[in-house]
């Protein structure tokens, strides 16, 4: 007999593990399956913002902003060391939105949310501020205001370590293959992409948190009836060398109404994006469009002095939102809302399925589909997560500039620039990474560029690594600063550890 769980969330981005995470809180038996590789897909490829969505005010969507917002703030003392405050410089073209229009939206912005942690708008003279220097001498007023900054792809995955401490079961390469109601259960058979083996479990409720698939899951996993719309829609980023020596990140208005972001990032160049584009085809193969490109270039050309061209672009990244279809005139006024779907079924057997969404509701979007599940379930526990850090994020007061300084100080052997990205990336776990470790040699090989074997040996125990993009794409981005002989020594070393594995798993 198949073991029968609580609940059973198919996708590992950033909503099946936030629903993962606080179901196996509540004390819930749960199983979270990905097909490939935790925030392999959608939840890698956004701006990389905790924000409440200024633009989103334009159509009147003072429900998600609100609660948006609110999120920011809980989520910044959740995890200081992956999220960090930002001051956004936002110019004003006369010939685009009224000033008046940006102050009305951005009292808004400031006093929806109840803001208590960062600081609220202002206006500037750019002819006086330093993130005026870099753009052209015709634009000379802007406005400043706060977001927040967040490395997405570690946010996946720190809620999936924290489900599994609180009990889940988190498999990756795992394909849900089918799932059928059987009295009054959900029988699932999962497919470890690794050896084709298959494994049979039954669940109380089954979550449809597949992203870009979750139409397909619905119409040929779980053989039910068509789904409801899904719209997807692609957004392309491109990075630059760094256009501006200062840290204040822009956000330009274009004539058709759309923004798009300029971000420090990864210390040496400028992120650019987003774009929102139809996408029909399988979203397993997006990539940007040369059109795309030549788009987010114009862009920032019309602000800034120093003009880019395609050939400067050094890396991109595309993703697919799975937005509900809200049947907006144009892919960005389509609602960034999101849409829970409850199908109870015979036996009582819920399917939940996601609908839309954005990064920084996640852990809302979680306690609601908690409270969708009771409808079918009962009584699942109180809500939890809101006080509750990520792993490596209790660090005392949310201070994670004191935290650093302290630990630099009780370990004045690693190298700052090290020691600062290890804080960055896993906060006060950093401890578990080091393992005692009371020099570098204490690390283990060196594989080039900053790399060690202590990290890739916590990364392979604790974070689900398996391969060398695992590590240099969504664990971190060090794909855009190590060399190529880094590369292929960090695809050699994890080769050697997964045979020695193998061999062991055969003794």
């Amino acid at each position: 007999m198949a073991e029968v769980l609580d609940i059973v969330v198919v996708g590992g981005g950033i909503n099946g593990a936030g629903i993962a995470r606080d179901a196996a809180g509540r004390g819930l038996s749960v199983l979270l399956c990905e097909k490939n590789d935790l925030a392999s897909a959608t939840s890698s490829a956004s701006t990389k913002l905790i924000h409440g969505g200024l633009r989103y005010l334009e159509y009147y969507e003072f429900r998600l902003v609100r609660e948006a917002l609110i999120e920011r703030e809980v989520l910044l003392r959740a995890a200081p060391h992956i999220i960090w405050p930002l001051r956004f410089v936002l110019p004003h073209n006369k010939g685009l939105r009224p000033a008046w229009m940006i102050r009305l939206g951005l009292f808004l912005y400031d006093h929806l949310g109840g803001r208590k942690l960062l600081p609220g708008s202002e206006g500037i003279d750019l002819r006086q501020h330093p993130a005026g220097a870099p753009l052209e001498a015709d634009l000379r007023k802007a406005f400043v205001y706060s977001d927040c900054w967040v490395q997405d792809s570690r946010l996946v995955v720190l809620n999936a370590m924290d489900a599994r401490e609180r009990g889940a079961e988190v498999l990756t390469r795992v394909e849900c293959v089918s799932a059928r109601r059987e009295e009054g259960q959900w029988r699932v058979v999962l497919r470890d992409l690794h050896d084709g083996a298959q494994r049979e479990v039954r669940a109380r409720a089954l979550v449809n948190a597949a992203g870009p698939w979750t139409a397909e899951f619905i119409e040929q996993r779980a053989g039910l009836n068509k789904a409801q719309s899904l719209r997807l829609v692609k957004g392309s980023h491109i990075v630059v060398p760094k256009l501006f020596e200062h840290d204040f990140p822009y956000i330009f208005q274009n004539p058709d109404g759309r923004i798009v972001f300029a971000i420090p990032y990864e210390n040496d160049f400028t992120l650019i994006g987003t774009t929102d584009v139809d996408f029909t085809a399988d979203p397993g193969e997006v990539e940007i469009s040369d059109d795309e490109v030549a788009y987010l270039c114009q862009a920032v050309n019309a602000y800034f002095k120093r003009k880019i061209t395609p050939a400067d672009v050094v890396w991109t990244y595309s993703g697919v939102r799975p937005l509900y279809d809200d049947r907006a005139e144009s892919a960005s006024s389509a609602t960034r809302d999101y849409v829970l779907e409850i199908d109870h079924g015979p036996g009582k057997a819920p399917l939940l399925s996601v609908f839309g969404g954005k990064i920084t509701t996640f852990r809302k979007l979680s306690e609601h589909a908690l409270r969708k599940l009771e409808e079918a379930m009962g009584p699942l526990g109180e809500s939890w997560t809101a006080e509750a850090p990520l792993p490596g994020g209790d660090i005392p007061g949310a201070d994670f500039e004191g935290y650093a300084e302290r630990f630099r100080q009780s370990h004045s052997w690693l190298p700052q620039d090290l020691a600062r990205r290890y804080l960055r990336a896993y906060g006060t776990r950093t401890e578990q990474l080091l393992d005692g470790a009371g020099d570098l040699d204490g690390l283990g090989e060196h594989l080039g560029d900053g790399l060690y074997a202590a990290e890739l040996r916590y990364l392979m125990r604790q974070e689900w690594v398996e391969t060398a993009d695992d590590l240099l794409w969504r664990r971190s981005k060090m794909g855009l600063h190590v060399s190529a002989d880094t590369k292929q020594n960090l695809a050699a070393w994890i080769a050697r550890q997964s045979g020695a594995a193998a061999r062991q798993e055969t003794v």
